[in-house]
């Protein structure tokens, strides 16, 4: 297995049995580089200490999730992935699972990942599942379309 495709299996596998029990310092720093760049529609993060504060603050209260990997394209420094994750959160769409489908942008020097972009729906993700905020986004679309 190249080193590049190494770097995406671990990430992978990381992100398959990440959750509340199994999150750790340690955990993060076999895949990510101490200045690891993480950003989505809702936080930019810089370092691995404050990417396990984040990871730490967010699966506080999420009950089961899970990222089901559906295609990667890997070169030698970067590669992509889409996935959909799905998840439980107590005071989200009554506690149901939520499905988002997304994607990650990885880069990565010497067999760790240096910049993880992740590009989602915050609405799938979040917004349309808080009752107020549904019927807005709902009624924003209807008016669009």
């Amino acid at each position: 297995m190249t080193p590049s495709k190494q770097v995406v299996e671990n990430f992978k596998q990381l992100y398959k049995t990440l959750n509340r029990e199994t999150l750790t310092f340690e955990r993060l720093s076999q895949v990510y580089s101490d200045d690891i760049i993480f950003e989505d529609c809702f936080h930019h993060i810089d370092g691995i200490g404050s990417l396990f504060e984040y990871f730490d603050n967010l699966y506080e209260n999420v009950r089961y999730i899970y990222f089901d990997f559906e295609n990667h394209w890997i070169s030698e420094e970067s590669a992509m992935l889409t996935w959909t994750m799905s998840y439980q959160h107590p005071k989200l769409n009554n506690g149901e699972t939520i499905a988002v489908k997304g994607a990650s942008q990885l880069n990565f020097k010497q067999g760790k990942v240096v910049r993880h972009r992740d590009y989602f729906d915050g609405g799938a993700l979040l917004y349309e599942h808080i009752p107020i905020l549904k019927r807005i986004i709902v009624f924003l679309k209807n008016r669009l379309a």
